[in-house]
């Protein structure tokens, strides 16, 4: 981690475009200049990205898609012993995650290049990221998150209103709000809330989602580039996808869930020598030994509903092809 940050600081005083892929733990990030990007790392930042063709792959070719969630009741051991933790007073907001097996006629390269989201990724047939979610985002000195917190099937009758008026996922929203706000606070002034629990719409392969985002903002100093890579391992991990307060829930994390998260929730990004781009990488899939997995996961409180939280679970395995 401090080889990076120093890495980071270094190009980003020298205001040298570069690549970063920093993993949940942060324990094994990833620093390129843009020269030296191998040819097996594909990327898409909105819009920045580093290929020139897509011919190979037919977007409007069918294909299957099949998800083999975790059983309910391996599910509702790992959910019970987060709202221990809850009760105890331990941490009052966990993002709980599980691996979904999945089976697909898809590559990883396929699914990077026939996906629509803002941040894509496809790490050397290892695993492919296509998420919706930015994490921070660096114009003129200007630093600023939205962190989504909040999905519901958007075919549901009165989809935006059910969101909207939900009591639990209104107080995960607040939570995360003030977390994110905090957070901003350790590496800029004048830290404000901009739009607060706004939708926005999700198309994938199997249904329509609706998932709340709110914007906050900061300003930095002027010197930012010089000291980059400090601002970014500040902020991590992420908040919407570990908890509050963040130390303590983490450590939870580790307890209950029964998997390495690796790469998944961490974030990737961009910077072009002057701005810079991010996403947190949820919408994960990894090839593994055993078949392909599909990583996802949701905010755990003490007003949440295990079957809803489980359902969440699966409706966040999809592919956003259409």
């Amino acid at each position: 981690m401090e080889k990076a940050i120093k890495t980071m600081n270094i190009l980003g005083d020298a205001k040298i475009p570069f690549l970063f892929i920093i993993d949940f733990e942060m324990k094994q990030p990833i620093i390129y200049k843009m020269e030296d990007i191998p040819e097996n790392l594909l990327f898409d930042i909105n819009g920045i990205n580093n290929y020139k063709s897509e011919n190979t792959f037919n977007k409007h070719l069918p294909f299957y898609f099949t998800k083999k969630p975790v059983a309910f009741d391996n599910y509702q051991q790992a959910f019970n012993k987060v709202i221990d933790h809850l009760n105890y007073g331990n941490t009052y907001l966990l993002n709980l995650t599980l691996p979904t097996s999945i089976e697909t006629d898809l590559s990883l390269q396929s699914i990077f290049y026939r996906s629509k989201a803002r941040y894509k990724l496809c790490y050397k047939d290892e695993f492919v990221v296509f998420s919706p979610e930015i994490f921070v985002q660096i114009q003129e000195n200007l630093i600023t998150s939205y962190p989504m917190k909040g999905t519901i099937d958007a075919n549901i009758p009165n989809a935006a209103d059910i969101i909207l008026g939900d009591e639990k996922e209104t107080a995960e929203h607040y939570t995360i709000v003030d977390l994110i706000r905090n957070d901003l606070s350790m590496v800029a002034k004048n830290v404000k809330v901009e739009k607060f629990r706004y939708i926005e719409h999700l198309i994938t392969s199997d249904k329509h989602l609706l998932q709340l985002s709110s914007k906050i903002s900061g300003e930095l100093p002027s010197d930012y580039t010089k000291h980059i890579g400090d601002i970014i391992f500040r902020l991590l991990p992420a908040g919407s996808i570990s908890g509050a307060p963040k130390k303590k829930t983490i450590e939870i994390i580790h307890e209950v869930e029964p998997y390495n998260r690796g790469y998944y929730t961490g974030i990737m990004g961009y910077f072009d020598g002057k701005n810079l781009d991010s996403g947190v990488m949820i919408r994960f899939i990894e090839k593994t030994p055993q078949g392909l997995i599909y990583k996802s996961g949701g905010g755990i409180t003490t007003m949440s509903d295990v079957n809803k939280e489980y359902q969440e679970l699966i409706d966040k395995v999809y592919v956003p092809i259409t």
